[in-house]
């Protein structure tokens, strides 16, 4: 099946009905679209593939899906809090033993402090690739 169904669901969000191919896809739009919702045949090629990894941050208008960057943009920011945890963990861990010998902390600082700004790169960045670059 080359086409698919899309619509913004009742939390706008995108979805993307996929047919079997059993029915017509007019049949199934009719079907398994909720009442009162406006939904488009589209090509399945037509939609960003490429930018899977925002699939969260898909949004459609008049059937055209696009990319919204500022939702991309938190999906980048939960990534990257997911992704330092174990790493701000770890500084805590060092930390507390320079604590106890004496030694000097500013290194362990100045990484903790990276790791929490991490998340403001996404703030900046100006396209999708940019927010695949950002890493912790």
């Amino acid at each position: 099946m080359n086409n698919v169904i899309i619509f913004t669901d009742s939390d706008g969000n995108l979805a993307i009905c996929v047919p079997t191919g059993e029915l017509p896809i007019e049949e199934v739009q009719v079907k398994d679209i909720p009442a009162g919702i406006q939904s488009y045949i589209v090509a399945k090629d037509s939609l960003p593939q490429s930018d899977f990894d925002f699939r969260n941050a898909w949004e459609q208008v008049n059937g055209n899906v696009t990319v919204n960057i500022n939702k991309a943009r938190e999906i980048t920011k939960s990534r990257l809090r997911i992704a330092r945890q174990p790493l701000l963990e770890a500084q805590d861990v060092a930390f507390q033993r320079a604590l106890e010998s004496n030694l000097n902390t500013s290194g362990i600082v100045a990484e903790k402090q990276r790791l929490r700004d991490i998340t403001l790169l996404a703030d900046t960045a100006q396209s999708l690739e940019d927010l695949r670059q950002i890493q912790v």
